[in-house]
């Protein structure tokens, strides 16, 4: 079964903002819950050095798929975070 590790980067009390990134990844990860992987979805506090090193990005909401970041500064849609998790789906395991 494949592992997929959403990270949702915000600050800490979230923002509207990020609560609605985080609504749009949860229920997309629920749709997918019976593809063959296990998605876990994580809140970040982007207010870090260590994430703003990690990660180099300043915006929020951010949305970042195992490790990889893939949307900044904006909500994305269920429908776009589903595709993006479906591509990462897609992806030979390593």
């Amino acid at each position: 079964m494949k592992e997929i590790k959403v990270k949702v980067l915000g600050p800490d009390p979230p923002c509207s903002r990020c609560q609605a990134a985080r609504k749009a990844v949860e229920k997309a990860a629920e749709k997918l819950k019976n593809d063959g992987a296990t998605i876990t979805v994580e809140k970040v506090n982007i207010i870090s050095l260590e994430i703003i090193r990690k990660y180099g990005i300043l915006l929020s909401p951010a949305i970042a798929i195992n490790d990889i970041v893939k949307v900044i500064g904006r909500v994305p849609s269920e429908d776009e975070i589903e595709r993006l998790l479906k591509e990462e789906l897609s992806k030979p395991e390593k």
